[in-house]
């Protein structure tokens, strides 16, 4: 678990560009990881996301919208795995303030499954040699060496994946440095998805996603609705590992998410007083650092109204959630791709114009058919044929501007787009009218 003299407070995903994606803005975009670790606000970064399991070559590939992507960085040989090595020194930077910086695997366009636990295992050796402790010639972080997985699987099912786990966990166990393995559920329990290997195998820490459901974190003070008492009770009595912690994942702004969002102050009373509650409250978990940043610095706004509230910083139990039970049981480029937590009960995108509804943002290493819908530096865009790594309104133009969206919520994959991103490997060369 994470080691109890640091406190892991918030959480925050890095790696999407959630802001970029609503607001046209770019001086508010996302900047390079190193950039939020100047100070002690954020104390760890799962880096997202690793949306493809098995690309070209049988090797993954990433996407990290803004900073570094399939479409405005070279690829590694033979795979579709973007070379962002030059942010090597960013995390070994954030790494030397004492912060943690992990793989967060999944997504909301990000569905891979496994047909094996031998495939499985695979691809624990996989991950190890590509993000961790490991050596291969596909290393898209360069020599930095990250510091664990996050599992954040909203699509494919969790078959097998005890057995990636477990490999990771195996390979790890002889290592000279700790490795973490956490995860990001949905609030209602048990999770859809990812029940199944958060039953199976040992965790050090759950980022469940209060929000985009009836369950979050702006219904706290509803016994009915309000669960982490659910979660508390999960980790004292089903965990592997009984010293698990629980987070509350919230919004970092209202247009990082559909529902969910409240202020800081509100967020840290929750957090305090779930804490005085809960012995397994872990701490707060924000999505994401682009939208913390924009939003006045979401970020230190809580950590400060937590500490004034009584949390100190030689804990590991960081900031986080509510109170009430329940009754029952530096851009390197302009284009921002993103994709963001989402809810498996209640999906999706409001707007009222150019019909955003339940749309996902574009993802530059999911192809998409004609017909198919995204968002994309605020607008609502419509494929006219098959396309892949071509950017809305891009000189290819694989798109048509269907309007401006006037508000966003939290976004839900087509199936289409979540099936492709896990066979991208079988995409053809030439597009297909």
């Amino acid at each position: 678990m994470f080691p109890p003299s640091i406190t892991r407070d918030p959480t925050i995903y890095w790696g999407q560009n959630s802001y970029g994606a609503t607001h046209s803005d770019t001086a508010n975009w996302q900047k390079t990881l190193s950039t939020y670790c100047q100070d002690d606000s954020i104390d760890a970064f799962p880096v997202a996301f690793l949306n493809v399991f098995f690309g070209p070559g049988g090797v993954p590939s990433i996407d990290l919208a803004n900073i570094c992507s399939t479409t405005n960085d070279p690829l590694f040989p033979g795979t579709n795995m973007p070379d962002c090595s030059f942010l090597a020194s960013d995390i070994q930077f954030c790494q030397s303030k004492g912060k943690i910086v992990t793989i967060s695997l999944g997504g909301a366009t990000g569905a891979a499954s496994f047909t094996s636990d031998d495939q499985a295992s695979a691809f624990g050796d996989t991950i190890w040699n590509t993000f961790l402790g490991g050596t291969s010639s596909v290393r898209p972080f360069g020599s930095a060496v990250l510091d664990g997985i996050d599992l954040d699987i909203e699509g494919g099912g969790t078959a097998h994946f005890a057995a990636f786990v477990n490999r990771i966990r195996t390979l790890a166990s002889g290592a000279s440095k700790q490795y973490y393995v956490t995860a990001a559920p949905q609030c209602p329990f048990p999770d859809a998805y990812m029940s199944t290997v958060l039953n199976a195998v040992g965790f050090d820490a759950v980022y469940v996603q209060f929000y985009n459901n009836y369950c979050e974190v702006s219904n706290a003070g509803n016994a009915n609705d309000w669960d982490f008492e659910s979660w508390d009770n999960w980790a004292k009595t089903q965990a592997i590992n009984k010293n698990v912690k629980i987070y509350i994942g919230a919004p970092a702004s209202s247009t990082a998410a559909g529902s969910g969002y409240v202020d800081a102050s509100t967020l840290a009373n929750i957090a305090l007083q779930t804490r005085s509650q809960y012995s397994s409250f872990g701490g707060v978990m924000l999505w994401d650092a682009s939208q913390a940043y924009a939003n006045n610095r979401f970020d230190a706004a809580v950590k400060n109204a937590i500490r004034q509230g009584g949390v100190t910083s030689t804990s590991s139990q960081p900031v986080t959630v509510p109170t009430s039970s329940r009754s029952s049981t530096v851009s390197t480029t302009s284009t921002p791709s993103t994709t963001s937590h989402t809810s498996t009960s209640t999906p999706t995108t409001t707007a009222t114009s150019g019909n955003c509804a339940g749309v996902s943002a574009w993802v530059a290493n999911v192809a998409y058919n004609g017909g198919d819908t995204v968002i994309y530096n605020g607008h609502l865009w419509t494929a006219k044929w098959w396309s892949y790594g071509d950017v809305p309104g891009g000189a290819a133009g694989d798109w048509t501007d269907s309007g401006a969206c006037t508000s966003f919520a939290a976004v839900k994959p087509t199936a289409h787009s979540a099936a492709m991103s896990a066979s991208v490997a079988s995409i053809p060369t030439t597009p297909v009218a």
